[in-house]
């Protein structure tokens, strides 16, 4: 499928990397999209990029993977072409690089905070909660995966959101609805940690 990615540092890089070896197309949205052009060189040849708006048109699925004091600006200009569609939202409310709107955004969880500035798509918590070389590192390893926890709404928005974490070779476990997105922001236990389907299912009391 064709997946519009809002940030290429080192989530959206890494992320990029495997969904294009999983045979997805993959393209980079970017307030600047010559800089953003020679940096995706780097990260794969194969990646396109395009401004933050014609990429949201162009996706059929995004993934925001941008500091979220970024989400207003990204926000207003891809919310037309995210509506109705799946929006993985990767992102951290860390205060001591978002400042106030940290706060602001953890009162509901984050995921809803950032749904707020995307009307009508189908925001899905995703992705948060793993360090960038972790999933680098052990994408498709053997045994029990590295676990991604979800949280959302919609159906068919979660169900892509677990496929294309299979396709990123992780396993996805389901959390909750949006609005449970608070237990997968930073600081929270399973912050950071790598942790397996189990593990998490166990830390955050889920049956």
């Amino acid at each position: 499928m064709r997946i519009g990615i809002f940030g290429s540092g080192m989530i959206g890089g890494t992320l990029a990397r495997l969904w294009l070896g999983a045979g997805h197309e993959v393209r980079f949205g970017a307030r600047d999209p010559e800089r953003t052009r020679r940096k995706a060189r780097s990260i794969d040849a194969r990646a396109g990029v395009s401004d933050l708006a014609a990429t949201a048109e162009w996706g059929e699925a995004l993934l925001l993977a941008i500091p979220l004091h970024a989400t207003p600006e990204v926000g207003a200009a891809i919310s037309a072409g995210a509506r109705g569609k799946p929006v993985l939202d990767a992102g951290n409310a860390i205060p001591r690089r978002d400042g106030p709107v940290a706060a602001e955004a953890v009162q509901n969880g984050s995921g809803s905070w950032v749904a707020g500035y995307l009307p009508g798509a189908h925001v899905v918590k995703a992705f948060n909660t793993v360090y960038f070389k972790t999933i680098a590192g052990e994408a498709h390893r053997e045994g029990e995966k590295v676990g991604v926890p979800l949280a959302g709404n919609d159906e068919r928005a979660l169900a892509l959101a677990e496929q294309l974490v299979r396709d990123a070779g992780l396993e996805p476990v389901r959390i909750g609805r949006l609005a449970e997105s608070g237990r997968l922001d930073f600081g929270s236990p399973v912050w950071n940690t790598g942790m397996t389907v189990r593990e998490i299912k166990r830390t955050l009391g889920l049956t």
